[in-house]
């Protein structure tokens, strides 16, 4: 193992018990997360989680609470780090403007990096449409507590 790959993520409910998710394709691979990434370095959590969300997404964002952090050794799917994921519940303080899609993967143009968004409902909610193992433990918990 290199190093820590810290990244934050936002569990973004609608008012129809919706779960905003993103559909990307990169690195040659098309994965199911929730909206997040990367934290940078000289950036505290929650400052991150907001840039993440105004860069994906255009929103604003207000972290309701702490959900979730990885508990368990995760290696990165793209390079040799260990990955540690936190999990905030949040809302949204500016419109929503955004595209979303009712089909994975349904790209809008071509490029080596692609990105589109789903709401899927609560009840609907699969650990099987996701891709990476922390989010995987994060549907699990979402289904057992929300």
């Amino acid at each position: 193992m290199a190093h820590f790959n810290v990244r934050v993520y936002g569990l973004l409910l609608n008012d129809n018990d919706e779960l905003l998710i993103s559909d990307e394709q990169e690195y040659g691979m098309q994965f199911t997360k929730f909206p997040g990434g990367g934290l940078e370095l000289g950036e505290g959590l929650i400052d991150g989680l907001k840039r993440e969300f105004m860069e994906e997404c255009s929103l604003e964002i207000e972290v309701v609470g702490h959900f979730y952090t990885t508990d368990f050794f995760v290696k990165s799917a793209f390079n040799d780090s260990q990955v540690i994921s936190v999990y905030y519940l949040v809302r949204s303080i500016s419109p929503l403007n955004l595209n979303t899609k009712t089909i994975a993967f349904d790209f809008d143009g071509e490029g080596e990096v692609l990105q589109s968004f789903r709401w899927v409902n609560l009840t609907a909610l699969s650990i099987a449409d996701f891709t990476f193992p922390t989010d995987k433990r994060v549907v699990e918990l979402l289904q057992n507590e929300l």
